[in-house]
């Protein structure tokens, strides 16, 4: 079943950035990110009342509270990663940085999580890095090295490095409670933490101008990413941190096709082999 749940969230965070995506061509990537956040406190919160989970937050320990926090903290400082590089470059080519995330995942959750790793696995650790690898453009890479346009890059790559502390963070803190209340106490801690960067850059008044167009792209986008948490954490709470996370990321899969769809963007022959490898390699990481 948890299967089911890993498959719903990869689904819901590939929409997740198209949506985003829309949201953010006029409007601060930072604004857009508290803006989102209050719709998936609004969301995860909701689905605690229906569950009626909320009554276990008093039996919560300081242990798993504290994992918790730190889970929310990560995936805040993720989120004004990502939305910053997405919209500073094009889709196809943050997705596959932030997605690398899969990689230091597994390595995390083989160090300090005790999931062992076989032979087979292994080799489908190799394809998914080497996917990620193709996909990103030699171009990119030679404009990295050179200081030019290696902005979007770099956020990317810190997108990710934080991402992978939330799968074991995460990991570690939904052990002890609820998993739709975990997700609920952990967008608590992401919403202080988004309009907090609010406050300290002094984009505040930047809020009331959000178009509407826009504003609606970025609610929606907060609905698909309270989706994809929901999913992602009941997942993670049945499910080995080391498989969940993968097949979390086939939403790369999602992201192109839609991209495709609504912005035109298209993958090359070596970022298509490359796309073949990751989701390969994701698959087989998922069955094995």
């Amino acid at each position: 079943m948890w299967i089911i749940y890993a498959i719903g969230s990869a689904f819901f965070a590939g929409l997740t950035s198209i949506l985003a995506k829309c949201g953010i061509r006029k409007t601060d990537s930072t604004v857009a990110t508290a803006v989102r956040t209050v719709v998936i406190l609004l969301f995860s919160w909701g689905i605690v009342g229906i569950v009626g989970s909320a009554g276990q937050i008093g039996a919560i320990s300081g242990r798993t509270l504290l994992f918790l926090i730190l889970s929310g903290a990560a995936t805040g400082a993720s989120w004004l990663c990502y939305f910053r590089a997405l919209q500073m470059g094009d889709i196809n080519k943050v997705v596959p940085i932030d997605k690398s995330s899969t990689v230091l995942t597994i390595l995390l959750a083989l160090i300090f999580l005790g999931e062992g790793i076989s032979l087979p696995k292994a080799i489908a650790l190799l394809a998914i890095a080497a996917g990620i690898f193709l996909m990103i453009e030699k171009k990119d890479a030679a404009l990295k090295k050179e200081g030019e346009g290696a902005s979007w890059m770099l956020w990317a790559v810190g997108s990710a490095l934080f991402a992978s502390l939330t799968a074991i963070l995460g990991k570690i803190g939904i052990s002890g409670v609820e998993s739709n209340l975990g997700t609920a106490i952990r967008t608590a801690v992401v919403l202080v933490m988004a309009w907090g960067m609010v406050l300290v850059t002094g984009k505040e008044q930047e809020v009331k101008a959000i178009h509407k167009r826009e504003l609606a792209f970025i609610c929606l986008s907060g609905v698909a990413t309270g989706a994809s948490w929901l999913c992602y954490y009941r997942a993670l709470q049945e499910g080995p941190a080391s498989v969940v996370a993968p097949i979390d990321k086939l939403s790369v899969l999602v992201t192109v096709a839609f991209s495709y769809v609504v912005f035109g963007e298209k993958l090359k022959g070596r970022a298509l082999a490359g796309l073949v490898l990751l989701t390969g390699g994701t698959v087989a990481m998922a069955l094995l």
